[in-house]
């Protein structure tokens, strides 16, 4: 079978408001149920109900033979259900626990563009070096009042549809650190195990530094003092013979694990430790060249992956949970690995800081002694230096083959649509399929993330947006012999047809840019306001019949013919 591509689209507003409760976050947790296993008969329906729309009859049929052998009493399937059964009920979360090991640690493509989240976020009004320092030590100071309330629980608890959703996923956010394996990677939280890490790492000219951040009364530094520590840094690295180490965590991850295991000395494991272990990483970025920068793209190039490795791709720990980038021009925003928390949390953490950079901010001297920022030492034998060389190499390839594009959707928004009865999300997933089917003449496999926290450790999961029903509608779209939009109901029915619950939230422009897998397709992010929609595509250009810039002119052009077929139609009550 030879689907065409998949399209990955995740949207940045909920269409279900989430409410915040004065709770303390983890009082809801035990409440939480446990997500079910589906039975086998639904599940192998669901199967066959995906694959219907995107595979030839007699491929369908084929498939359907194989299912019902699948199903047979005392088979295989009841097997494998029993199997999938037993070990729900000795596991908190059954989905969580294989997605984590099968998607994410097994997974051996680089993190870079691959695996882990960005958000690039608005711009911000400096383009000098002081500015970029003040920014950052507001940052700091901002991440940790944000980590003081996942600490104090006073992190207000999240309510959608009058559910309590899972909270687990702030606590992973900060002192987390994915590991290199030869094998399977692994994640280690240090802020849950004894005596947590009171430091962050700053990397500036590609070079790591610790900065501790709480004196010793336990008072967080203000953002005076934290100016002071970034001052000292940006001062003290103006060498740049330094073996640029950050770029060995752009390599896949077998490369990577080899490497990490041959930076065995004390000097480079205690470094390693040091980086690991820190609450994040603070990347102070040189400005890239913006030749083309139309609606930002420049912005999400630089959070993705830094802009090669002769900018800032090594000035950077791409293993790090959180990295937060502040570049000179103003440019900023969060690189986080996937596997510790979804898009939802990641943007409820950038709402904040966004949020946060436009407050008033009260000078204050620097009075008390601060500690210098430590710089560490990496020990760099001639096999690690070829294999920094080999990593530099396979990051600039990588970059290459990095296709975004992002869109200002300016003719209508959610306001226009609601006025139509019509669900915002439902009319650009529609939008995105039609797009494809002009582009390839074939339907493709759409999907859309969905939040699974509603249950006990709950992440992210998938909702099929691609329907035999939207297959019908896109197919008879510009067919002139069809006559589908005559019926209004018909024509609602179509669209509500791939409404879901999506999982990431922004209400600040901030732009998402998620994993591009070489062999999946587009990745899609988008977010809807009152009067306008931002769209981001990425895909890897490997495959030349893909092509971020085709696709979102005909993004553009599918809203606007379904807006066209919208006011043909009487307006739905």
């Amino acid at each position: 079978m030879n689907p065409p591509d998949q399209v990955r689209s995740y949207q940045l507003v909920k269409p279900v408001r989430v409410i915040l409760i004065s709770d303390r976050y983890l009082n809801q947790q035990k409440g939480l149920p446990r997500v079910p296993v589906p039975p086998l008969r639904k599940t192998c329906e669901g199967y066959l109900s995906a694959l219907e729309p995107i595979i030839e009859e007699n491929e369908w049929k084929r498939a359907k033979q194989l299912v019902e052998a699948f199903m047979k009493r005392g088979g295989v399937g009841e097997e494998l259900q029993r199997s999938l059964e037993k070990k729900a009920c000795n596991t908190v979360n059954w989905i969580t626990d294989l997605w984590g090991k099968l998607e994410y640690f097994g997974n051996r493509s680089p993190v870079v563009i691959n695996a882990n989240v960005q958000i690039a976020c608005p711009r911000l009004d400096f383009r000098d070096k002081q500015g970029q320092i003040r920014c950052a030590a507001k940052l700091i100071v901002a991440l940790l009042e944000f980590k003081t309330t996942i600490e104090n629980e006073t992190l207000p608890a999240e309510n959608l549809g009058g559910k309590p959703l899972c909270m687990e996923q702030y606590s992973q956010l900060l002192s987390t650190c994915r590991i290199p394996g030869l094998e399977r990677d692994s994640v280690v939280f240090h802020a849950k195990i004894g005596n947590p890490p009171k430091h962050i790492t700053v990397v500036y000219n590609s070079q790591f530094f610790v900065v501790e951040v709480y004196h010793n009364d336990g008072t967080p530094l203000t953002v005076d003092q934290l100016c002071v520590q970034m001052e000292s840094i940006c001062t003290s690295t103006s060498e740049t013979n330094t073996e640029p180490v950050g770029i060995l965590t752009t390599l896949d991850r077998d490369s990577w694990s080899k490497a990490y295991l041959s930076l065995k000395d004390q000097t480079n494991k205690e470094s390693l430790s040091a980086i690991e272990r820190s609450i994040f990483t603070l990347c102070l970025d040189r400005a890239i060249p913006r030749e083309s920068d139309k609606y930002g793209t420049c912005d999400c190039h630089l959070i993705t992956h830094g802009g090669g490795s002769q900018w800032n791709s090594a000035n950077r720990w791409f293993d790090k949970s959180l990295q937060i980038i502040v570049a000179e021009d103003g440019s900023w925003g969060l690189n986080l690995i996937h596997v510790v928390a979804d898009g939802a949390v990641s943007m409820a953490l950038t709402d904040y800081l966004v949020a946060s950079m436009k407050k008033p901010e009260m000078r204050q001297a620097s009075i008390l002694p601060l500690p210098m920022p430590q710089k560490l030492h990496f020990h760099v034998t001639p096999d690690i230096k070829e294999i920094i060389e080999q990593a530099k190499r396979s990051m600039d390839r990588n970059i290459q083959n990095f296709d975004l594009s992002v869109m200002v959707f300016d003719h209508f928004g959610k306001n226009y649509l609601k006025a139509h009865n019509m669900s915002p999300d439902a009319f650009i997933q529609m939008a995105i399929q039609l797009a494809c089917y002009r582009m390839n003449k074939q339907v493709c496999a759409s999907y859309e993330a969905v939040s699974q926290r509603m249950f006990r450790h709950g992440r992210v999961s998938l909702l099929l947006s691609t329907t035999s029903v939207s297959a019908a509608f896109v197919k008879a779209f510009d067919d002139p012999e069809k006559q589908v939009w005559q019926d209004p109901t018909l024509t609602i029915r179509f669209i509500n047809i791939c409404t879901g619950t999506v999982v990431v939230t922004s209400n600040t422009g901030s732009v998402g840019v998620h994993q591009v897998d070489e062999n999946s397709g587009y990745s899609l992010c988008y977010s809807i306001h009152n009067s306008h929609f931002i769209i981001e595509m990425a895909t890897s250009n490997t495959h030349k019949r893909r092509n971020t810039r085709h696709l979102i002119q005909n993004m553009k052009d599918a809203l606007l013919d379904m807006r066209a077929l919208l006011e043909q139609a009487p307006r739905a009550t």
